[in-house]
This record gives structure tokens, C-alpha cells and sequence, in this order.
């Protein structure tokens, strides 16, 4: 080989200008990059999320923006990760799924740095998110058969199911875990025999009768309260229902034109045919059930006619097994069982809100592959209601949450 001929062909391929990338082609690399690189926080570090409604006042408030950890208990690998980026289960303008089945992975999650202890606040994918009617989409589905029978719901709406990641997202806060016992008396929640009060942070109802109509409403705000939202007429002349914490109904109670302020709930043995488990040899309600034991990984429960309609959905939906009924028997994935071990932890999640929470008390156990996070503290709180920089809670920023 010719050495000298090798060498300048090399040096001048070498000393080729490279072509410089285009303004369009930079642009969309940096926008590649921050895609993929904010996915990546997204799905494993931290994830921004805002509160909707009103069911965990006052502990989170309508229009605080929060930071979810998936380091604390472990980041869930995506179960369907083949999605649009930023976008949940819905495209914002088509309004077509933003997601693709076509490949699923099973749950795993990576080491975490903490199990879900009692009194976090846990955010997770709606359990009865599975099936869903797209043009009523904030409603529960379940919640609607019941109300209106199977046929008239399917035949009114387009029904559509989703997997376990792409359900909505709720907050909570875990009351408690596997293992536990949890029973419900007069409103109080007690847990593994032991009364656990409500925080301080957290509404109920109350009863409150003025001694006079004539009042000025200006007072209740002072006090904290939304009037719009926290206040209600009744049937029942000077009595309204006041939904707020145990700290300031004290200071109602105070007002010289109140004459009594009276927790309320509803009362033992009234049944709500909405109340897990929907079944109708349980008197149960949102201030009264149980006990009810939360399901444990590896623990065996016995099936029969008590048991069932407990821990039905998690054997057969949760689970994925087959579940059918066998003359005075059951069979599972096509044998005969008399009992279920269960392969997952689950949780029992409530709203500090107590009379507005759409929680474990109306669709039972949270799996735990559907939890998302741990929510962290608020970057950022305002109230629309009020206007300009008013809007702003500045008491609330960078605050955390207990």
C-alpha cells in the first residue's frame, strides 16, 4: 500500500469541516432532550399534582399544587409505557387515549426508601377507574349501575376500561395498612382496636342552630369559612349545616347568636346501599362499619358467604383471577377453593374531609400496585375566588404536609 497516499486521503477526511446543525435541527434536539429528560423525573423522582376537590380539607385545600415523591416508597415502573408524554389517559384536544395497550408490562417497583406508614397522605390510581363512561367521566361507574341497572347505563354511554397506570389520580390519606383491622363507630375510625381521632386539620358536619335569623354571614368568613361551600341551609328554620374542623366550630360555638353547635352523623343500623360492600346484610354507613380486615401479602382468608363480598373484586379484578360461583362452593381460575391468599398489600385511604370524601368507605381496598406517590409539601396555593395577588395563600407556599 502507497503510505503517502493512505495519509493524505486520511488527513483530508479529517480536516472536512463538520456541518453545522441547522437552527430547526437544535431546536428540536433540546426539545428531545427536555421530553425525555422530564419524563424521566416524572415517572421515577418527583411529580407536580394539583388538588381538585375539596375531600381532604383542611389539610390540602382546593388550588394547592403539590410535589408527589416515587422515591419514598419506590417508583412504579410504567405498567403501559407506550403513552403520549405529559398527557394522562386522555389526549387534551382529540380527546383520544393518549396511551397504547399493545404492550404491557407487569408491576414491579423499585426499592423505596420507605413502606406506606399510617397518616400519609398517598396519592394513587382510582381503584374503581377500571371501567369507565366517557361522557361522565367524573362519575363512578359502579356508583351508576347501581343507581340505574347495567343496561340503561351501558345503552346511554360509551364505555370504555383502563389500565391499572392510567386510572385517575386521587389523594388520600392512608388510614390503614396491610394487616390492619379498621371499624368505624359514631364517625370515630378506630384501628386495630384503638380510637383514632380525626386531626385537626380534618372537617365534619355539624348541626349548628342560631337563636335569631338575623346575623351577619361577614362573621363566618372571618372565621375561615367559604360560605358558598361550608355553609348550608336546612329544611329546619335557624338550623345549618356547617361543615368545618373541631378548632373552629369551638369558635362558633362562642358566637353569642349561636345557641348550639352538635356534631352530625348518621346514625347505627342505617344502611347506604353506596358504602363498600354493597351488600345487603350489612347495616353499614359513612360514620359506621366494619370491623373489616385490610388484606395482607401472604395472608389466607377463608371464602364464604361473609368473606365474599369483601374481598371479591380484589381476588378477581385486582388479582386477575377467574372467580365463579359453584353451587354452595367457589371456583377459582376453573378450581374448586374453600380459601384465597392474597399476593399484594392493600390499604384502607380516607379524606380528612370525612362527609366529602369519596373514599375507601365507597370503593374498599387501594392495591398496591396502584400507588403513585407520596405527597411531599405545596409549591404553590391559591384561592379562586379572590382576585389579583389576594389569590395567592402566601402562608401556604413551600409548607408541608402532615
Amino acid at each position: 500500500m502507497n503510505w503517502k497516499f493512505w495519509q493524505k486521503n486520511t488527513e483530508s477526511k479529517d480536516d472536512k469541516p463538520k456541518k453545522k446543525k441547522s437552527r430547526t435541527r437544535e431546536w428540536v434536539d433540546a426539545i428531545i432532550f427536555a421530553v425525555i429528560a422530564a419524563t424521566i423525573i416524572r415517572v421515577f423522582f418527583i411529580e407536580a399534582y394539583t388538588i381538585p376537590t375539596a375531600s381532604m380539607e383542611k389539610s390540602l385545600l382546593v388550588g394547592d399544587f403539590l410535589f408527589v415523591s416515587k422515591v419514598n416508597y419506590g417508583a412504579r415502573i410504567p405498567m403501559t409505557p407506550v403513552a403520549f408524554p405529559f398527557a394522562h389517559h386522555t389526549m387534551p384536544i382529540t380527546g383520544t387515549k393518549a396511551y397504547w395497550e399493545g404492550v404491557k408490562w407487569d408491576f414491579r417497583r423499585l426499592p423505596g426508601l420507605s413502606e406506606i406508614k399510617r397518616n400519609d397522605v398517598v396519592v394513587f390510581n382510582y381503584p374503581q377507574g377500571d371501567t369507565v363512561a366517557l361522557e361522565q367521566q367524573d362519575a363512578d361507574y359502579y356508583m351508576m349501575v347501581r343507581a340505574e341497572g347495567w343496561q340503561a347505563i351501558n345503552s346511554r354511554y360509551t364505555i370504555v376500561s383502563r389500565p391499572v397506570d392510567k386510572r385517575e389520580n386521587y389523594i388520600k390519606r392512608c388510614i390503614a395498612i396491610a394487616g390492619d383491622t379498621i371499624t368505624m363507630s359514631n364517625g370515630l375510625v378506630s384501628v386495630n382496636g384503638k380510637p383514632e381521632k380525626l386531626k385537626n386539620t380534618g372537617e365534619i358536619t355539624y348541626d349548628v342552630v342560631f337563636k335569631t335569623a338575623d346575623f351577619n354571614p361577614a362573621v363566618f368568613e372571618d372565621l375561615g369559612f367559604n360560605i358558598a361551600e361550608d355553609i348550608r341551609s336546612t329544611m329546619t328554620q335557624n338550623v345549618y349545616e356547617f361543615n368545618g374542623t373541631e378548632e373552629i366550630m369551638a369558635e362558633v360555638k362562642k358566637l353569642d347568636f349561636v345557641q348550639s353547635v352538635k356534631e352530625k352523623t348518621a346514625l347505627p343500623g342505617e344502611r347506604e346501599s353506596d358504602i363498600f360492600p354493597f351488600d345487603k346484610n350489612r347495616n353499614w354507613n359513612v360514620d359506621n362499619f366494619g370491623p373489616i380486615i385490610i388484606p395482607k401479602k401472604g395472608w389466607t382468608v377463608k371464602l364464604d358467604s361473609a368473606t365474599m363480598p369483601l374481598y371479591e373484586r380484589s381476588i378477581r379484578i385486582y388479582e386477575g383471577n377467574k372467580l365463579e360461583k359453584s353451587g354452595n362452593g367457589w371456583l377459582i381460575n376453573g378450581k374448586p377453593a374453600d380459601s384465597y391468599t392474597f399476593k399484594m398489600d392493600y390499604y384502607w385511604m380516607m379524606g380528612d374531609n370525612r362527609h366529602r370524601s369519596l373514599d375507601s368507605r365507597y370503593w374498599g381496598f387501594v392495591p398496591e400496585d396502584h400507588i403513585v406517590g407520596k405527597a411531599l409539601f405545596i409549591w404553590m396555593s391559591y384561592d379562586t375566588n379572590k382576585k389579583f395577588f389576594s389569590k395567592i395563600r402566601w402562608s401556604r407556599l413551600l409548607s408541608g404536609i402532615h
